[in-house]
């Protein structure tokens, strides 16, 4: 058992990055906040790395493989996108929260228009790829 030396909880070994003072939690929390607080730092060093030909092409060729091992994922997108834009489906708040900023969530990629709107929190947490941002 160690004492976080932030939130002061006492928690085992597991809950620690190496022999880091601070608990995991701690550890997420602070670089969230570092991240809102410094957000145009960090969207202008992201902005230089896409401009890297290696990173682009490194991104390509991944971008090819989801594409072609997730066919029917990327094809349930472009028909969502082009019925937005059509007019034909209309975004609605989150089913969990109300958020209206919002993202198309797919049971079944064979129905591509049938959808459940959630925002990204919610999303990511269906998706079980996001679970500490609670």
């Amino acid at each position: 058992m160690k004492k976080c030396k932030y939130c002061e909880k006492l928690k085992p070994q597991t809950e620690y990055y190496g022999v880091q003072g601070e608990c995991k939690s701690c550890t997420k929390k602070r670089v969230q906040q570092n991240y809102r607080k410094n957000i145009e730092h960090y969207i202008n060093y992201e902005k230089q790395r896409e401009q890297n030909p290696e990173r682009k092409a490194k991104k390509l060729e991944y971008q090819r493989r989801s594409r072609a091992k997730f066919p029917g994922k990327y094809k349930a997108r472009g028909k969502i996108n082009n019925a937005i834009r059509d007019g034909k489906l209309i975004k609605n708040p989150c089913e969990v929260c109300g958020e209206i900023k919002v993202e198309a969530h797919h049971t079944d990629y064979r129905s591509p228009l049938k959808v459940t709107w959630l925002c990204r929190k919610h999303h990511m947490e269906i998706e079980g790829k996001l679970t500490y941002l609670k």
